[in-house]
């Protein structure tokens, strides 16, 4: 399991990727092409990342006739926030995490 840990942290720690992801997740089943009309990137680098969050089972593609398209599957994500995320979820941090953010509204910005 570590090692699958390992590839959905590699593959949600840039940017890029997370953006893949959160256009799968506004509208599953995207070909390539349209995958790549929000990015700055030419059509192989985001077949690369892709690919990553393939390798991470993140993303699962099927063709579909002469066209291949790219699912979502949030299921090593959960894993990942079961194992790593909810264990450190606890009164006591979610209380300081609202004094913290309490703190921060009430300051005044230095000029």
């Amino acid at each position: 399991m570590p090692d699958d840990d390992d590839a959905v942290f590699k593959a949600l720690a840039d940017p890029s990727r997370r953006r893949l992801l959160d256009r799968l997740f506004d509208r599953d089943g995207q070909t390539l092409g349209e995958l790549e009309e929000e990015f700055a990137m030419s059509r192989f680098g985001v077949m690369k990342h892709v690919r990553v969050l393939e390798d991470a089972g993140l993303v699962v593609t099927r063709k579909d006739g002469r066209s291949t398209r790219h699912f979502l599957n949030p299921i090593p994500i959960q894993l990942v926030a079961d194992r790593w995320v909810d264990k450190y979820r606890d009164e006591r941090v979610t209380a300081l995490v609202d004094l913290k953010t309490a703190l921060e509204s009430r300051q005044e910005p230095r000029s």
